[in-house]
């Protein structure tokens, strides 16, 4: 069962679902921060290139089934499947909103 999510992040958890890279940007904010795997990409250009070369390749789908609020994060956890190595692997992503975009996301396995 898939966990009630803010607007932003329900838009990019179904955006990803189908792989749709303008659609998985849309809610991030301009001068987003996404930091993944010890990368720290800053705004769409370098969040857009992340998702161009390390989701859709190995169409890795993040599947949430948790979501809580911590401090003033929402911390979204579940597994990712696709094509890759230990496919599926459990993340947790924390996700910082402001004015109904993600400002900045957390992603760790």
């Amino acid at each position: 069962m898939t966990p009630e999510l803010p607007s932003p992040i329900a838009a990019y958890v179904a955006a990803n679902a189908r792989l749709d890279v303008d659609a998985m940007l849309e809610p991030f904010a301009a001068d987003a921060v996404v930091r993944d795997n010890g990368a720290v990409l800053r705004g769409r250009s370098e969040i857009r290139s992340l998702f161009e070369e390390a989701v859709v390749p190995v169409k890795a789908i993040f599947t949430p089934d948790t979501a809580r609020h911590e401090d003033s994060q929402v911390v979204v956890e579940g597994p990712a499947h696709g094509d890759f190595k230990g496919s599926p692997i459990r993340f947790t992503y924390r996700f910082t909103l402001e004015n109904d975009a993600i400002k900045a996301l957390e992603i760790t396995a």
